[in-house]
Order: C-alpha cells, then sequence, then structure tokens
C-alpha cells in the first residue's frame, strides 16, 4: 500500500513534553505529546515536528490552528520542514502544525465553545481549555526563545498577509518587518492570547495572519513561509539569503472593526488592503425586499486589514477591520522607517 510509505501519527514516539536534548543532533524528527484525554479515555497527543542543528542556537517554534478552522498554516509549517536540512541549522526548530486538535478534528473554530486564544496561559486546575492550554505552554511552548504563531480569519471573513506585534519592542518589530507582510498592525496583546501567555515568558513572539479560513492559499503560503525563513536567516539560524522585499508594508499603530448596528443584507466595498478615508461609506445593509437599512463610514483614514464575506449579516456582526497608519516619527520610534511604505 502506498501509505505504509509514510509514517502515520500514532507511529511516532509519545512524549510527556518537549525535551530539546532528547532528539538527534542534524535531524528532522516527529514526535506527539500528551497534553490531555477526552470522554472515553483516550490520549489527545499533539504532532510536532523537531529539526535540530549540528550546532548550538536558539529555539525557534512555529505554530498554527491554534483555531481549528484556520489551515493555512499547516502547509506553511509542512514546507517549512521539507526545506530545512537540519546539518545546515544552527539551534533547533519546532512546528506545531495544529495547537488545537479536537476543533481541527470537529472541524470547528473553537474548544468545546472556548476560544483558545482568549484562555492563555490557562490554568493547572480549571475548566478543560483551562488546561489545556496551561500544558501546551508547559510542556511546549515554554521551550521557545522564539515563536510565530500562524492564523487566518474566521468564518465570513478574509485577511491580508498582515501581523501583529508588540512594536514598542525591538526584537518582535524587528520579527515583523522580516515577514515582508502586506500590513503590520501595533498591539501589545493583553487579552489571553498565545502571543501574550508566550511573552510573559520572556519569548520574542509575533502573531502572522495568513489569509483566509478553511483553504490553502499559495501566494500567502509562500509568502509566510519567506518570512520566516527571512526571520530564520537574520536570527543565523539559516545560511541563505533573505527573500528580497517586494511592496513595503503599512505599519500602524492601531486598528479598530466597524461592527454592524442593523441586521440584514450586508455589502462591503473596499478590499483587504485597500486604502479609505475618514467618512468614506465603506458597507451598507439592506433589507430582504432590498430597501437600504444603514451605511456605515470609516471612522478614520485607514488601510483595510480584513473584512466580511457573509452577507448574512446580524446586528454586531463584524464589517471592516481599519488600521491607522503610523506617522514617520512613530516609525522612527519603532526602528523600522527604513522598511515602511
Amino acid at each position: 500500500m502506498i501509505g505504509s510509505r509514510f509514517q502515520s501519527v500514532h507511529e511516532c514516539p509519545v512524549v510527556d513534553r518537549l525535551v530539546i536534548d532528547d532528539f538527534a543532533v542534524g535531524e528532522r524528527s516527529r514526535a506527539a505529546v500528551e497534553l490531555i484525554h477526552d470522554g472515553a479515555g483516550q490520549a489527545v497527543q499533539l504532532p510536532i515536528l523537531v529539526a535540530r542543528g549540528l550546532e548550538p542556537g536558539p529555539v525557534f517554534g512555529v505554530t498554527a490552528v491554534v483555531h481549528g478552522n484556520e489551515v493555512n498554516g499547516i502547509r506553511v509549517i509542512q514546507k517549512l520542514f521539507d526545506s530545512v536540512d537540519p546539518k545546515q541549522l544552527r539551534g533547533t526548530l519546532v512546528g506545531v502544525p495544529i495547537v488545537n486538535l479536537p476543533a481541527y478534528l470537529a472541524n470547528e473554530r473553537t474548544f468545546f465553545g472556548f476560544d483558545l486564544n482568549r484562555v492563555m496561559p490557562g490554568r493547572a486546575d480549571g475548566n478543560a481549555a483551562d488546561v489545556y492550554a496551561h500544558r501546551f505552554l508547559d510542556r511546549i511552548v515554554g521551550q521557545f526563545e522564539y515563536l510565530v504563531d500562524l492564523h487566518t480569519a474566521s468564518f465570513g471573513r478574509i485577511n491580508s498577509l498582515y501581523v501583529r506585534a508588540n512594536l514598542d519592542q525591538r526584537d518582535t518589530a524587528k520579527l515583523a518587518a522580516l515577514q515582508h507582510p502586506e500590513i503590520v498592525v501595533h498591539n501589545e496583546a493583553r487579552d489571553g492570547t498565545l502571543r501574550e501567555a508566550a511573552a510573559d515568558r520572556d519569548i520574542v513572539a509575533i502573531t502572522v495572519e495568513v489569509g483566509n479560513p478553511l483553504r490553502f492559499q499559495a501566494r500567502l503560503i509562500r509568502d509566510s513561509l519567506a518570512g520566516i525563513k527571512n526571520v530564520l536567516s537574520s536570527l543565523g539560524m539559516l545560511p541563505i539569503e533573505m527573500d528580497p522585499p517586494g511592496d513595503p508594508p503599512v505599519f500602524c499603530t492601531s486598528s479598530r472593526w466597524v461592527y454592524a448596528q442593523h441586521g440584514g443584507l450586508l455589502e462591503v466595498f473596499p478590499d483587504v488592503c485597500d486604502e479609505v478615508e475618514e467618512g468614506e461609506v465603506i458597507a451598507r445593509v439592506s433589507n430582504v425586499f432590498g430597501d437600504l437599512i444603514a451605511e456605515y463610514r470609516s471612522a478614520v483614514t485607514g488601510v483595510v486589514v480584513g473584512r466580511s464575506t457573509n452577507p448574512i449579516c446580524q446586528t454586531g456582526a463584524r464589517v471592516a477591520h481599519i488600521g491607522v497608519p503610523a506617522t514617520r516619527s512613530q516609525l522612527r520610534r519603532w526602528g523600522v522607517a527604513a522598511v515602511a511604505g
């Protein structure tokens, strides 16, 4: 059988936690880290990939699918490990293709109704989501020195290729710029995210939003992969040339969502990465007869980071995500003026 040539997750060694020294140097390895047990008493084991270089160096982690419907990052991690020669690597590269395994298997976004990216760092004695988050951080992420956490938009929305990072920290600002994204949003992460929990452990961490849910988008996967390799090159972990930058990213001091105040049929006009002016009509809602109910205007002059694609709109639904571009003085303070658009 063709499948017999490949190693399944169940054939990987199962470990209680990630211990870098347990993996052979100069090799790519696979393992499964046991986190919790389900209602049938079966272990929930997270597949991990480890490439350990011949020379010591940083431990760099890449994670994906903290939300079960955000799959672009899986392919980024697969392609990253396919392309890295451990014998040329300095340090250790760790990939966790599917963080939220229960949600992924259920074709759901959340962990049994809990947003896993709002409960970090969890608790050892909390509910199921708390325990899962706590053990994931304690048994895997705690070994990292750097983290790129890959996400996408959620159901019914689309995103640009953008980075969320605390740009007041020079290390994270540098990681963000090296991704060569379309947009970078300054965000201090005080909302129970994996990035926040990692930063609290002194891990240099950024979030990369790689497009749209439940699909593989070749261009965005390629660009995200190139960005991660840029970081590995900059850290001296890989002896490769950096990918040349394309159009410079738009750095934003903040961003805000426009929310619908009326239910009906939603039409959003600008696309992701489009510029909008303060007061510009960016969306409208009509009723089932086609009568105009409401128009929505941008409260700021900015750039569209993400937007809704679902015409079925309830009161309180997200309409558009608008970033507020930084001033030149702000860019200089962050140390990114040379690469900013």
